[in-house]
């Protein structure tokens, strides 16, 4: 698709976060990365893809869809042959699907090939791409993850690590890079660790994933996260580590907490099914309301709702059922279904309902649309009263770190008041959690507004790292928006 074709889209996400796995000299390395990859799905459902090494040979396949959709035979398998891989999932968007796009990326380098795995946003990637098509370079995709390996093919230095941190030395933004050139693995994460990237180790090899339960799925020990600003690189079974770019402070991204990692994922010791009860409680705590039965979204909001339950000693129901065999509903093809919208995926289980005043509980509130109808839903099914409860503060600014989410315009919190989008949705009531809920919650005191802890500008407006590409002219800041549909 042309610039000029892509620029007429309604890019209302304008971001996506992905999933990365790496392994280094194993054998069936390619296997164990479509395992890795598998229990990443949640990450990314629009495309997949593995890079592997023999020793000798780079060999690349992606697709379209789900991992075990395409990775799961043995035909498909054995076109990746060697005892080191790296693998992407790619997350949907409402643009730029083309094959071209799915990650990872592989380029023949003066110093050898590389393959290159991205979850993030490059803040300045467009003005680097601009620079870099003016000095001769030739972009085969409309991703920034390109970027990376342009800049890394570019390089004059002789070894391949330095290559990568003369590289890495010039992106800006949030990112989680694994990548694979002849026997090294590599990992890198920016410099405040928005994107997050973990280290494990089976039997004398080493693995790099975006959560930890894609190491639990290969029976692969946790050893650490990689640290804000570090690059760790795997040569002859061994770990090293730089950190070349100075000391920052960690902020990790927040919504990895409230909603991106898997629970049974490990944040800073704890799962995140934990944190995620613990932001029920305290949003229980914050909240006097009295009603019959606290009811989750399911599936984002059912630990939250749980920690309500037990704080408020309220019972918990499942009062909304989901149908986990549907997928996302603005990819189908008929405008008579998607119309059907929420219901699709949830239906209320009027058993449980009826004739009972019900405490709603999800875990973020964003356009607003999908709480109304499942307000209504419940209304629909005997519900006598539906108090909404949100577990994370009201999101009010956009994020150009790898999330998809709405332009700002789109946001309801940053458009309306609490009692503006109570009304909007139906509810009876509507309350969000504080910030200082928030991070109490997550184990902090409160929030340090000098040295915040998390990255959590969505809530506050607090961006870590300067918007470079969106500061510049009105062509900069649509082609930044590329990335909606094209980024890792």
């Amino acid at each position: 698709m042309i610039i000029k074709e892509m620029l007429k889209k309604n890019f209302t996400r304008i971001r996506e976060e992905c999933g990365v796995f790496g392994i280094s000299n194993i054998e069936d390395a390619s296997t164990l990365t479509t395992l890795g990859l598998h229990a990443l799905q949640h990450r990314g459902q629009e495309g997949c893809g593995i890079v592997s090494y023999d020793g000798y040979n780079y060999f690349s396949e992606k697709r379209f869809g789900l991992v075990g959709d395409n990775f799961n035979n043995q035909e498909t398998i054995k076109k990746l042959p060697g005892y080191y891989a790296i693998g992407h999932n790619r997350y949907s968007t409402t643009g730029g699907k083309i094959l071209r796009n799915v990650q990872p990326f592989f380029a023949d380098t003066n110093a050898g090939g590389i393959g290159v795995s991205h979850n993030g946003n490059l803040t300045n990637a467009i003005t680097l791409r601009k620079k870099l098509v003016e000095d001769g370079a030739i972009f085969y995709t409309t991703s920034d993850t390109e970027t990376i390996v342009q800049l890394i093919a570019r390089s004059k230095k002789e070894k391949n690590i330095d290559k990568i941190i003369e590289a890495i030395s010039q992106i800006q933004g949030g990112y989680a890079l694994v990548m694979l050139t002849q026997n090294i693995l590599i990992g890198a994460r920016d410099i405040y660790g928005i994107r997050p990237l973990v280290i494990g180790k089976i039997e004398n090899s080493y693995v790099l994933a975006s959560e930890t339960c894609a190491l639990d799925i290969i029976g692969a020990t946790f050893l650490r996260e990689v640290e804000n600003g570090e690059i760790v690189y795997i040569e002859d079974d061994q770990l090293h580590s730089l950190k070349p770019f100075g000391d920052h402070k960690t902020r990790p991204c927040v919504f990895e907490y409230i909603y991106f990692s898997r629970p049974d994922s490990m944040l800073r010791g704890k799962t995140a099914y934990e944190y995620r009860k613990n932001l029920g409680k305290e949003l229980a705590k914050e909240d006097d309301i009295k009603a019959d039965l606290v009811v989750p979204v399911p599936d984002s909001g059912n630990a939250a709702a749980i920690g309500y339950s037990h704080q408020k000693k309220i019972d918990f129901d499942l009062g909304l059922i989901r149908n986990h065999y549907v997928g996302r509903t603005f990819i189908e093809p008929g405008q008579q279904i998607r119309s059907l919208g929420v219901k699709l995926k949830l239906n209320a289980n009027k058993s449980s309902i009826e004739g009972k005043s019900i405490i709603l509980v999800d875990d973020s509130l964003v356009r607003g649309t999908t709480s109304h109808k499942i307000v209504k839903m419940l209304y629909d099914a005997g519900a006598t009263e539906v108090h909404l409860r949100i577990a994370c503060p009201e999101i009010k600014f956009p994020d150009f770190y790898g999330v998809d989410m709405p332009t700002k315009k789109e946001l309801l919190a940053a458009n309306k008041s609490i009692e503006e989008i109570c009304e909007y949705v139906k509810a009876k009531s509507l309350r969000f959690l504080s910030i200082k809920g928030l991070y109490k919650a997550l184990g902090f005191a409160d929030r340090d507004h000098e040295n915040p802890q998390l990255t959590d500008h969505y809530f506050t407006g607090d961006y870590p790292i300067k918007l470079i590409d969106q500061l510049g002219d009105s062509k900069i800041t649509q082609l930044s928006l590329l990335s909606a549909g094209t980024n890792s």
